[in-house]
């Protein structure tokens, strides 16, 4: 590990919390298997969460210069490197007597690596959903490795994890990833489950695998945990990298997931949808559904775009049907008002309202997933009944659930630059020798993050955060929460990952928020 400060002293910790996976998505226990940590502590309360290095398992290793440094395309940049002190801090408002906090390694080319680029020989796999991206990065990794450090051994594993022990290997060269950005998708295929730590590792030693780069949601990411504690127990000079991948944002610490930008742009079609239907008919209603299963940021972000939205229900803001301030009476006053209205719901939303409405059960997909019952079909039927019932006035819903289509497009022009920067640092990465890391951005700059900071809880909108009293303001919804629900759910809340100036700390201001 390179040194932070001359004054800092470097701590080991065993962590004490094994990592959390799901038996039923990795096909095996952890048994003992612990995520360690490396703290660095400093003056003035700083920390530094530090990801593993090879050589912390694996002596002597030979170093190599960094081929970047001849590389023509950087040879207008004024520093090659990132330096070896640059750390990220966590927190970006602080006050004038505040700690330093946590930091994490910056990522980026260090002037050593640790592996001659003519010996690598690296894969990559995608496992999981679909999320636009998902090639862009793909791409990125292959030419990074290709164009920066000459790297020319570069394969695909084929459908997600299970493809290291039972399907075939893809050749990756830049030819046979020129212009796969331009599709959605995925071209190495993807699958949910399969993960048997000891085959995945047996494969990726037999075929000399020693660079592997992991793209996938918080499941996928503990599976790599799992793969680098087996790799680093085995002694081998194998790399293991994380690209966090969630279409619904919902991964801690980092800035934003690769995209979440594409889907909340092209959730704006549906929408439009929903507004020209809507407004085509008295007293029409569109109902947009949008993905959102644990994490609303989709439908909230999609909802303040859009600005044609008169209602947003995520899964973190409970809401109830019948009665005084509940969505039917608002359904009510808004076409009595306006005449027609647009409703966007995420599919986790109202869960608890559904199950018990239909008794279901709680079943799993084969990631450990609760699959979940149809909630955007459900609440339009029962929007129907009650005004069936009712015979207060004849209404037009349409339902939209464009869900499918959202996960398969392309990346739009923004992810597209956010993948290249999450992969370009993911191949920088693992030549300089860290391994156990995830990448991704922390307050605007990318950061090599360990894996269990970002699989130990999810991200969530919080609803006590300003964020969400603007939705509230500009659809002019109610909270569906008494004053008294809203001030316990600001105790009980964990602060928000993405921290700004827009955590409320009055209580008068939360009560200000309550439009119902």
């Amino acid at each position: 590990m390179g040194s932070v400060d001359q004054n800092f002293v470097a701590v080991t910790v065993l962590g004490s919390k094994k990592i959390g996976l799901d038996i039923s998505s990795m096909g095996e226990a952890p048994n003992s298997q612990q995520q360690k940590q490396k703290i660095v502590t400093g003056d003035g309360g700083y920390v530094l969460e530090d990801v593993p290095h090879l050589s912390d398992y694996i002596p002597n290793l030979p170093t190599y210069p960094n081929p970047v440094q001849d590389n023509p395309s950087y040879s207008v940049v004024k520093q090659y490197f990132v330096d070896e002190d640059d750390t990220v801090a966590q927190k970006i408002v602080v006050h004038k007597n505040s700690p330093r906090g946590i930091h994490f390694r910056r990522a980026g080319p260090r002037q050593k690596v640790y592996f001659d680029p003519e010996d690598v020989h690296a894969c990559i796999v995608t496992c999981g959903g679909l999320c636009p991206g998902l090639n862009t990065v793909i791409r990125e990794i292959v030419c990074g490795l290709y164009y920066m450090y000459g790297v020319k051994r570069v394969m695909g594993i084929d459908g997600g994890y299970r493809g290291f022990y039972s399907k075939n290997i893809i050749p990756l060269t830049p030819k046979v990833v020129n212009d796969i950005h331009k599709r959605g998708g995925t071209i190495l295929g993807t699958s949910r489950g399969g993960h048997v730590t000891k085959k995945i590792v047996d494969s990726i030693q037999d075929r000399d695998i020693n660079q592997v780069y992991i793209i996938g949601g918080d499941g996928t990411q503990r599976g790599a945990a799992v793969i680098f504690e087996e790799i680093r127990r085995r002694g081998l000079n194998v790399s293991v990298a994380g690209i966090p991948k969630t279409i619904d944002n919902d991964i801690p610490v980092i800035d934003k997931s690769f995209g979440f930008d594409s889907a909340v742009e092209e959730a704006q079609r549906a929408i439009s949808a929903a507004h020209v239907e809507a407004t085509s008919f008295e007293n029409g209603i569109g109902l947009v559904k949008l993905m959102g299963r644990d994490s609303g940021f989709i439908a909230m972000y999609a909802t303040l775009a859009s600005r044609d939205v008169d209602c947003c229900l995520i899964p973190e803001s409970p809401f109830y049907l019948e009665g005084r301030g509940g969505l039917f009476e608002y359904i009510e006053h808004r076409l009595k008002e306006n005449g027609h209205m647009v409703i966007v719901i995420a599919e986790g939303a109202g869960q608890e309202l559904v199950s018990e409405s239909l008794r279901c059960t709680g079943k799993q997909d084969p990631s450990g997933n609760k699959l979940l019952q149809d909630v955007g079909l459900w609440i339009s039927e029962r929007i129907k009944e009650h005004f069936s019932k009712q015979k207060k006035m004849l209404i037009n819903l349409k339902y939209i659930d464009p869900t499918y289509m959202i996960r398969a497009i392309p990346s739009n022009a923004s992810d597209n630059v956010y993948c290249t920067l999450l992969a370009q640092s993911a191949v920088h990465g693992a030549m300089a020798g860290y391994t156990g890391f995830t990448v991704g951005p922390v307050n605007g700059r990318h950061a090599y993050i360990p894996f269990n900071r970002i699989t130990e809880t999810q991200n969530k909108v919080v609803i006590t955060d300003r964020m969400w009293a603007r939705l509230l303001s500009s659809t002019n919804q109610p909270s569906f929460l008494r004053t008294r629900d809203i001030i316990k759910a600001h105790k009980e809340e964990e602060p928000p990952t993405q921290l700004s100036d827009d955590s409320i700390t009055d209580d008068n201001l939360m009560e200000k928020q309550v439009l119902c």
